[in-house]
């Protein structure tokens, strides 16, 4: 989306609000293979509704993970999401891409909730057929202090920041290279992160429809702490299924279901406004990445309630993995797909 210029390989690191993901990519005689890996846990509070609040503790722990995982490279591709990025597809007179971007600005006036002087706009043409004389016209618009918010935390670690994605379509990249998605095939690709859910519904390689839901797994911790008297380290394990002191299975499933139906609801919204605004689109597979995506019973909530097939992402279906890091990179598969996606900018023949 928002390039900066840089060396050829690229890191793709993403900036959780409870962890930071990175991921190296190196390619070798046209297959993709990883270099490097690594995930640092966060605090809670440094990083809150998508923005970094404590830059100093970010950036310590970004030094750390490249030191602690011998990360050579500096230059990073990094992403974003939340209330300060739009993404929006608006239809508009076929004009040419030298035209659109003198007027792409003034198209962005229009559609966007912030003054245009506060924000760094991209564009992509998603209408194939330059003969019609409508296009649709996918529209990015993030916040200026936003994007400062990510690059300066980088600088501070000693990092190039050569590209800022969105969430969403760093997820799709990942999706897109490792599952090669048919034209006409139509799916829902699901972030669950601990405070944000991104939703991308994407139908071949164009994305017809995104939105980013302040749910997550945060929300089963906090839930789990409150009912049942624990602190956030025991929280934190019980709601990724592992056993803690004389907590049940009948204690702690209920409060998880309660969170669950919350999710789900908010996914059911969002494919409901997709179907009343897509004439004609149905989604027919629903992906599933994220840290939180482990939780207990959330897979099988989300297959009963949308009758769809589901699989949770597999970031590394195309990507080959050293024999020493295969359970590893296994265990941290869904919470790294956003980060494989960012990393695979580094490749622009994919």
């Amino acid at each position: 989306m928002f390039g900066f210029g840089g060396e050829k390989t690229i890191v793709g690191l993403d900036i959780g609000s409870s962890s930071i993901k990175a991921v190296e990519l190196k390619k070798s005689k046209g297959a993709i293979s990883v270099a490097a890996f690594g995930v640092e846990p966060l605090g809670s509070d440094i990083v809150v509704d998508s923005m970094i609040v404590d830059s100093g503790s970010v950036s310590t722990a970004i030094a750390k993970l490249f030191a602690d995982h011998k990360i050579k490279a500096k230059s990073v591709a990094t992403s974003v999401s939340g209330h300060s990025v739009i993404v929006k597809k608006i239809p508009m007179n076929t004009v040419t891409d030298a035209e659109l971007s003198e007027t792409i600005n003034q198209e962005a006036a229009q559609h966007i909730p912030f003054d245009i002087a506060d924000v760094n706009i991209d564009y992509q043409i998603l209408t194939e057929d330059t003969t019609e004389p409508q296009m649709d016209v996918l529209l990015v618009a993030v916040k200026k202090d936003k994007i400062l918010n990510y690059t300066n935390v980088l600088s501070l670690a000693g990092k190039s920041p050569a590209i800022v994605d969105i969430d969403a379509f760093a997820l799709q990249n990942c999706y897109e290279y490792n599952y090669e998605p048919a034209p006409g095939t139509t799916v829902a690709l699901l972030n669950l992160g601990a405070s944000v859910m991104n939703i991308n519904i994407v139908k071949g390689t164009t994305p017809l429809f995104t939105r980013d839901v302040s749910v997550g797994g945060n929300q089963y911790t906090d839930s789990l702490q409150k009912e049942l008297d624990l602190g956030f380290d025991d929280a934190e394990s019980l709601k990724l299924g592992q056993k803690v002191g004389t907590v049940s299975e009948d204690a702690k499933l209920p409060i998880l279901q309660q969170v669950t139906e919350i999710i789900v609801l908010e996914i059911q919204k969002t494919f409901d406004f997709f179907r009343a605004t897509a004439a004609g689109e149905h989604i027919e597979r629903i992906y599933l990445a994220g840290g939180s995506s482990k939780v207990p019973g959330l897979v099988e909530a989300l297959r009963q309630e949308f009758s769809l097939p589901l699989e949770i992402l597999n970031p590394f279906q195309r990507i080959s993995v050293g024999a020493g890091d295969a359970e590893l990179l296994e265990q941290n598969a869904g919470q790294l797909a956003v980060a494989v996606g960012l990393a695979l900018r580094s490749f622009e023949d994919l």
